[in-house]
């Protein structure tokens, strides 16, 4: 099987341009492409999971990523799928996102010896000439056109700003300066940069000639990754820091079994005939699968013996009720009033939920548990005594864990 073939059979493929040209691109390794990232977290999430393993992929198939840091892009934020405007981040918050996003890409993308590149686009946006910018971009695109794209869309119900309708214009300028620079002759991107894409590869087109040769291609990056991103408290971070190998181990043991064959054909490298034949597997046979899963998508991120101790701490928390390398929350003196700490605001505390309202639906709802006793009483408080040593074990459903100790 061709990468190419491979690539459609996992389900990452949506619209391309030219199929034929592209097969031939990168079936060959003669593809240098590229996926932006605009830096607005200190962190990648799993939403961008999908785009750094198809960089993975067609790397290891002899093609050459180049991984387009938003620097300057991330000056205006994009409106894609917005219904408000982004805030604006400072140049050293952009430049410290920037730094932390290199070293999480290090772990997919092999940058050594030229295999890839890590590009900023605030090495040519920030230094543009407004005028000679005008002069040269923007007789080849249409505001009529524009007003059309899909990515304004949602943005011009609630009003545009002209800054945010800038960014189209700034990242076909992007596909421009990166096809001259580094010869870089396809990109990637999600189902909503369609748009801006093809104004990338018609830039090329218009300005150099129609021998200038430029390929777009779009996966499913924005409908499928960024609903594997979101959970109930918001996006698990690839950042250990900000989301432990446990949960994020937890997070992908807990998808839905209507999910979890096509998360195992997008996200991980098995072979496709091994997930083929999980296609077959129903009840808690699909609870292996989910297993496998999580223990290769968090190996792939923060490596094979973080993934093993994540593994054997969600079999023994669901064995014997209790695991070494859960996730531990915090509690500190000042949140104890005359020694006691009430439900709710244990389970703020332990972030599994995320505001106290959350917390006494949670209750409610009867899916809260401290120790062995579930919890029903919203105004239930509890002994500082009780969190003291080895802590107690806070469970929000079936899924998510806590242990709660005094710091």
């Amino acid at each position: 099987m061709t990468i190419f073939d491979e690539l459609k059979a996992r389900g990452l493929l949506a619209q391309l341009t030219d199929e034929k040209e592209i097969k031939e691109l990168i079936n060959n390794g003669k593809a240098t492409f590229y996926i932006g990232f605009d830096p607005t977290a200190d962190s990648l999430h799993v939403g961008h999971f999908m785009a750094l393993c198809l960089m993975k992929r067609l790397q290891m198939a002899g093609n050459k990523p180049i991984a387009l840091i938003g620097g300057g892009t991330g000056m205006v934020g994009d409106p894609s799928g917005r219904s408000d405007m982004r805030s604006m981040m400072t140049p050293e918050t952009i430049q410290h996102n920037c730094d932390c996003f290199k070293e999480q890409m290090s772990r997919f993308i092999d940058f050594s010896e030229g295999k890839a590149l890590m590009v900023n686009n605030a090495e040519w946006l920030m230094d543009l000439n407004y005028i000679e910018f005008l002069r040269e971009v923007g007789p080849h695109f249409s505001v009529n056109n524009m007003l059309r794209a899909e990515c304004y869309k949602q943005r011009m119900e609630k009003g545009l700003s002209f800054l945010e309708f800038n960014y189209m214009i700034m990242q076909s300028y992007d596909f421009y300066e990166l096809f001259q620079k580094y010869g870089c002759n396809m990109q990637f991107g999600g189902d909503d940069q369609w748009s801006n894409m093809l104004g990338g590869t018609e830039l090329i087109r218009r300005k150099l000639g129609k021998d200038a040769y430029a390929m777009t291609i779009t996966l499913l990056l924005n409908s499928e990754g960024k609903k594997m991103g979101k959970t109930q408290k918001g996006a698990v971070w690839l950042d250990p820091n900000k989301t432990s190998p446990f949960d994020f181990y937890q997070y992908w043991r807990n998808v839905s079994d209507a999910d979890v064959l096509k998360c195992l054909r997008m996200l991980t490298f098995l072979p496709l005939e091994q997930i083929d034949e999980m296609d077959k597997w129903e009840g808690s046979q699909l609870n292996q699968a989910k297993e496998i899963l999580a223990y290769e998508l968090t190996n792939l991120v923060h490596g094979p013996e973080e993934a093993k101790k994540a593994q054997e701490s969600a079999r023994a928390l669901f064995t014997v009720g209790a695991a070494a390398d859960m996730p531990t929350a915090e509690l500190r003196e000042e949140d104890f009033t005359d020694g006691t700490i009430d439900m709710i605001s244990i389970l703020c505390k332990s972030g599994l939920v995320a505001s106290r309202s959350e917390g006494r639906r949670a209750i409610e709802q009867g899916g809260v548990t401290l120790g062995e006793n579930k919890v029903t009483d919203v105004k239930a408080a509890f002994e500082r005594q009780m969190f003291e040593g080895e802590g107690v074990i806070v469970k929000r459903g079936k899924k998510n864990f806590r242990k709660v100790i005094i710091k």
